[in-house]
């Protein structure tokens, strides 16, 4: 693996970690400090203030109207519905069925990679998901947490399916432009077109949450790491991912967000320590492993080139050599 994929790698862990540790912060500060919306809105607002602020300081990169496009569509995907479905939906249901939900990311974003992308299905990037989500799956049902948390809702987990289907097309569609464009010309973009979208719905719910009359330190600790670390730095750092490795290796990643969740609920004493978990968490990143290691698009390739190449030496090898006529 080189130093780039090394820093893919990197970037997506600590994406993860953050969204992991956000998904119980989230659902402290619903509904009573600000709504599902109010929160998704604030997320919009603050991610473009905060890129376009910075870009401010950074070299200007003029974007063909043909990529203002896909950033408009990743908007709609990776930031717009991506972010209201789930936030809508982990309010709704359970933290363990969203939990269990966002899992099938990385296997839509394998299915969605293979139609648009034409990266191969291979046998060892197939295991490595379903490794994955054994891990995950064994954590979630055998954590005493899922026992306690409240009855699940068919529209809440429908919306978690939702923001699971629009990351996995986002990750997929916006490859292209994340090579050629820096995160925060990508992501200024993104998060303006959101938070003019959405303006109508949303403005509403933000300047009337309760968190801006009488917010308690803990409620804005949690909204403050919402805005900065789970919105900015965490959009900041997924284009640098998606620059380096493929769609499936980062939906691979989903896996470790109910794992650092789970660990977090221990921390505060709603769940008790197993010998599952260091299970799960193993094979959780042998799934990663596996599909971090199988053969990208560009292996097979590559492979059935030098297999063209040296069928050709061989038969040049193989060929008789014709002497040159000699003269009467």
């Amino acid at each position: 693996m080189n130093k780039a994929k090394i820093q893919g790698h990197v970037a997506m862990l600590f994406t993860s970690l953050i969204f992991g540790v956000n998904i119980p912060l989230s659902k402290n500060l619903m509904p009573d400090w600000m709504s599902p919306l109010g929160l998704t809105y604030s997320r919009f607002a603050f991610g473009a203030m905060a890129f376009w602020l910075l870009s401010l300081f950074l070299k200007s990169e003029k974007v063909t109207r043909k990529d203002m496009g896909t950033l408009f569509l990743g908007s709609l995907l990776g930031v717009g519905v991506n972010q209201a479905a789930f936030i809508s939906g982990l309010q709704m249901t359970s933290a363990t069925n969203a939990s269990i939900v966002i899992t099938i990311t990385p296997i839509l974003a394998m299915i969605i990679s293979f139609f648009i992308l034409k990266e191969p299905i291979t046998f060892k990037k197939a295991g490595g998901v379903v490794i994955g989500l054994v891990g995950v799956l064994s954590m979630i049902l055998t954590s005493e947490v899922s026992a306690s948390g409240r009855e699940a809702s068919f529209i809440g987990d429908f919306l978690c399916i939702l923001s699971s289907l629009s990351y996995a097309f986002f990750l997929v569609l916006t490859r292209g432009i994340s090579k050629r464009y820096s995160s925060v010309t990508i992501m200024k973009w993104m998060f303006l077109f959101s938070a003019i979208m959405f303006a109508p719905f949303g403005y509403k719910e933000v300047s009337s949450a309760r968190i801006f009359v009488e917010g308690s330190s803990a409620a804005w600790s949690s909204y403050l790491y919402l805005l900065i670390g789970a919105t900015f730095i965490t959009y900041l750092l997924i284009p640098i991912a998606q620059k380096q490795i493929r769609p499936t290796t980062i939906g691979m990643y989903n896996y470790l967000q109910p794992l650092v969740a789970s660990y977090i609920a221990i921390m505060w004493g709603h769940d008790v320590f197993s010998w599952s978990k260091p299970l799960s968490a193993i094979l959780i990143f042998a799934g990663v492993y596996f599909v971090t290691t199988s053969k990208s698009r560009e292996d097979v390739e590559r492979e059935r080139l030098l297999q063209i190449e040296k069928r050709n030496l061989d038969n040049l090898q193989l060929s008789p050599i014709k002497e040159p006529a000699k003269k009467v």
